[in-house]
């Protein structure tokens, strides 16, 4: 089938700077794209890379949509190479209808630092019972303090919450332990810690290994498996813990699809920050392959105005 083809870049501003060990971020861009069938019906797709996770960035992506004719097939869209994955996943996903999803349990995305304290509450009213808190941005000792009143929050106010900790690959060894016994002598309390994400960077993977052999907290790879190429990989080295996929960087969603029922891995689907386009079709995936009823990472557009 023929396609015609266009494509609208787009910048979102966050409220606040989104701030991580990779840095700080302010605007979020991305690309739309339109693929309008001969009988008018017209699909659209999202393209939002993270090249500091591992994807191509937006400049290439512009390149290779620059690059394509005005009509184009689904030969051409399956065939877009594997060191394109964000535009694997928004054409891919523009060929198809998606529908909207089933209702998800959402994470909330908390902000790095103090900050983090204040602004659960108002999330937990709006009905989240998950939250997600950056660390490795400030110095270990400060965020300690702040994590122990961040659980005192959650704890007395929040009763049932649940916390996720991200790295962004920004601990040391010697750090993540600290994390992780902090985070055992919580759960010894009765503090639901789902899990530390991603603490060492990916060239760390067998001291990753080790580690999650070593604590009752369950640690989940993230830029360890930013590509599905990656996510192959750390299966067969023996990962067995928790995967958090971003779907919109990930790469082409009928292979992801077919990796996920043929291995039922325990994961965890995340936002990149996109539109109601590419998040439409990324919830889509993680109704049909979440099989542990983990909250998925898509609490976000409080971010947004």
């Amino acid at each position: 089938m023929k396609y015609q083809f266009t494509f609208q870049p787009y910048k979102r501003r966050f409220v606040h700077p989104v701030q991580t060990n990779h840095g700080v971020w302010e605007i979020r861009e991305g690309i739309i794209v339109s693929l309008k069938q001969e009988d008018g019906q017209v699909g659209q797709g999202e393209i939002a890379p993270i090249p500091w996770f591992g994807s191509e960035t937006l400049e290439q992506a512009l390149e290779f949509c620059s690059s394509l004719p005005k009509e184009i097939d689904s030969e051409l869209i399956l065939s877009i190479p594997n060191t394109l994955p964000a535009c694997q996943f928004g054409f891919e996903t523009a060929l198809t209808e998606t529908p909207e999803p089933p209702s998800l349990q959402f994470s909330a995305l908390l902000p790095a630092g103090n900050s983090a304290i204040d602004a659960s509450i108002p999330l937990w009213q709006s009905g989240y019972r998950t939250f997600k808190w950056k660390i490795g941005v400030n110095p270990i000792d400060e965020e300690l303090a702040i994590f122990d009143l961040l659980v005192q929050k959650i704890v007395q106010n929040l009763p049932n919450g649940a916390i996720r900790l991200d790295a962004n690959t920004g601990l040391s060894l010697d750090e993540s332990k600290l994390w992780l016994e902090t985070c055992d002598k919580f759960m010894t309390n009765g503090v639901n810690i789902e899990f530390i994400e991603q603490p060492l960077p990916p060239s760390q993977f067998e001291q990753m290994l080790e580690l999650s052999a070593s604590y009752n907290t369950l640690l989940a790879l993230d830029e360890s498996v930013a590509t599905l190429q990656n996510l192959e990989t750390c299966y067969l080295k023996g990962w067995r813990q928790i995967f958090v996929i971003k779907p919109l960087i990930i790469g082409s969603p009928s292979k992801l699809r077919q990796f996920c029922q043929q291995n039922q891995i325990d994961v965890v689907f995340s936002s990149v920050f996109e539109t109601h386009v590419g998040r439409t079709a990324a919830l889509q995936l993680a109704s049909e392959l979440s099989h542990h009823n983990r909250a998925v990472g898509f609490g976000v557009n409080h971010w947004f105005e």
